[in-house]
């Protein structure tokens, strides 16, 4: 590492990856203590030589390398460190002062400093003691799925066998191909073939998994199983401290997917919004996207209670899960992982949900559209989505100000073809008759172009020309002059 590189590391300050030490007496037991929680985590980089607040005091310089001789004994000693590490630190030079750096990568084991478990939250080094939070710890390094947990004594009367047909109509109308698969099978095959019925290959046990006892269980199956398990549906606008509306959800992924995108859509406005000359619904697919994700890709063995929480400003979710990295997800840096790919094949075979990663592309394209800000998605133990709300806002008359602005100050592409007065509806519907009596199968996109404005904005004066029609479908219909 360069000075450069240190240089960003001290602007960036503490957090669950960097940690500063004054490093007077060497790596003294806090010091350790970040080691083992990074080793737990993340990974990270600790300096030694540098304050809390980003001051740089260095370490003797004679000292250095007696320090780092030190260190790599004790992470090295399984009486202190268990498992043992082997880290390599390094000595910098910075503005005349020196300092020691190491970089711990995570590791795929769970760490103890003393006998003690540590585990990083934000900038803290957190003991841990509760046996279900290391054990979530060794489900996080043993990178498994829990959905595939076999449970031998769960029979097929447990389930609910009574969604199957409708599960079966519901894949045909989704399927690329003239029959769907399931449409041909008995229960029994299409629960194999969809992964909840199979084989544990390390235990020899067979029988259903935790993903078909979630996907189709009963509720009180459900409830013997994961006591924890539960969904809660808030609206706090009025009452905020407490709720305006709730519905606690229980049952199964199947109804708890319906339950709460019929709450979410209940408690949303339904924006008119264009796209490609089709209207659709901005509500619907930022609830469908929000509601999936916190059914698909939460970790349901955790105690967490996930929760879907409307506001006026803003709508969440939040939920369990097994983090790899602790980061804000955006298109750029979008890496998927599917956290549970049995339930989330499965609702994508009925239209649930759509290709790993799409929803993240999606709420960014259509937040931006419903309330003219992007969502935040932030990677954690818990994992949280925000879409933020603004009833006010509308995309359609946003665009058509910024049209206006742009057409007074000759901007748009249209004003330079002669087509400035098509803002004026008289002038619109002028210039519209002799473009259509020119080519009656111009499009949409085409008039747009013409006169300078959007297409939505195009669609929506159509229609208030009533001597004006489309007589046809798409590319093969044409226009009339009535």
């Amino acid at each position: 590492m360069d000075s450069v590189a240190l240089s960003k590391f001290i602007s960036l300050g503490e957090n669950v990856c960097i940690e500063f030490k004054r490093g007077g007496n060497g790596f003294e037991d806090d010091a350790m203590q970040t080691v083992c929680s990074f080793s737990n985590r993340f990974g990270g980089d600790i300096f030694l030589g540098i304050a809390d607040d980003g001051t740089v005091c260095g370490v003797p310089e004679k000292a250095a390398p007696d320090i780092i001789k030190n260190f790599v004994s004790r992470i090295g000693n399984p009486d202190i460190f268990a498992p043992t590490l082997y880290l390599l630190p390094e000595s910098l030079k910075y503005k005349g002062k020196t300092v020691i750096h190491v970089h711990i990568p995570p590791s795929a084991e769970v760490h103890t400093f003393k006998k003690v478990v540590y585990d990083r939250t934000g900038d803290a080094d957190v003991k841990v003691t509760a046996t279900g939070a290391i054990a979530q710890m060794y489900i996080r390094k043993q990178n498994i799925f829990t959905e595939r947990k076999i449970y031998p004594y769960v029979k097929t009367e447990d389930l609910r066998l009574d969604l199957l047909p409708r599960l079966r109509t519901m894949a045909q109308n989704r399927a690329d191909q003239p029959v769907h698969p399931w449409m041909e099978m008995n229960d029994e095959e299409m629960l194999r073939l969809a992964g909840l019925y199979g084989t544990d290959r390390v235990t020899g046990e067979t029988g259903y998994n935790l993903a078909a006892v979630l996907l189709l269980g009963k509720d009180d199956v459900i409830r013997d199983i994961l006591p924890a398990y539960t969904t809660d549906a808030l609206l706090r606008r009025v009452n905020v401290d407490r709720y305006d509306d709730r519905e606690i959800v229980e049952t199964n992924l199947i109804e708890s997917y319906e339950k709460l995108l019929a709450f979410a859509q209940k408690h949303l406005l339904d924006k008119f919004y264009l796209e490609n000359d089709q209207r659709i619904s901005l509500r619907h697919i930022i609830a469908r996207e929000l509601v999936s994700n916190i059914l698909m890709h939460r970790e349901f063995t955790s105690s967490y209670q996930a929760r879907l929480v409307i506001e006026s400003d803003k709508m969440y979710t939040m939920n369990a899960n097994r983090a790899t990295q602790a980061s804000y997800i955006t298109p750029s840096n979008l890496e998927p992982i599917s956290k549970n790919p049995i339930i989330a094949k499965f609702f994508r075979e009925i239209g649930f949900a759509d290709t790993l990663g799409s929803g993240v592309r999606k709420l960014f394209k259509y937040s931006k559209q419903y309330s003219g800000e992007d969502p935040i998605f932030e990677e954690g133990d818990v994992f949280k989505i925000t879409v933020p709300l603004n009833d006010s806002y509308s995309y359609d008359t946003n665009i058509d100000s910024q049209e206006s602005s742009d057409n007074k100050n000759g901007t748009r592409n249209g004003t330079r073809n002669g087509t400035r007065n098509g803002t004026r509806n008289e002038e619109f519907k002028s210039t519209v008759i002799k473009l259509i009596r020119d080519n009656d199968k111009i499009s949409r996109q085409e008039l747009a172009e013409a006169v300078g404005l959007s297409v939505r904005s195009v669609t929506r004066k159509l229609h208030d020309i009533p001597n004006i029609q489309y007589v046809g479908k798409g590319k093969n219909g044409h226009w009339v002059i009535l």
